[in-house]
């Protein structure tokens, strides 16, 4: 089980990621538009800049919904690899087995 502290600490990314989704967004088109001036598209960095750094949505990790566990995370299943094999024995993943040759 993951530390309580670091599911939190997600959960905290995620909320700050969905809450400066559409300014993240418009200051991007600025920067990358080519009928933007120098002076704009600068002034766009800096905005984007002082964004806080947790709201970015590439410092989100996926986490395991059971356990919490931030590594070997099939995004499919939302699962860590040991409880989705724990999943897969008791029949709870549908469509997926145990490969047996």
């Amino acid at each position: 089980m993951a530390k309580t502290s670091m599911i939190n600490r997600e959960a905290k990314r995620a909320k700050l990621a969905k809450k400066f989704a559409a300014k993240r967004d418009e200051l991007k088109k600025i920067v990358s538009s080519e009928s933007a001036s120098y002076e704009e598209k600068m002034d766009a960095v800096v905005k984007l800049q002082k964004l806080p750094r947790d709201s970015s949505p590439s410092r989100q990790t996926t986490r395991c919904a059971l356990t919490g566990r931030p590594r070997a995370v099939y995004s499919k299943f939302g699962l860590g690899r040991n409880m989705l094999r724990k999943a897969t024995m008791n029949g709870d993943v549908p469509g997926l087995r145990k490969a047996s040759w």
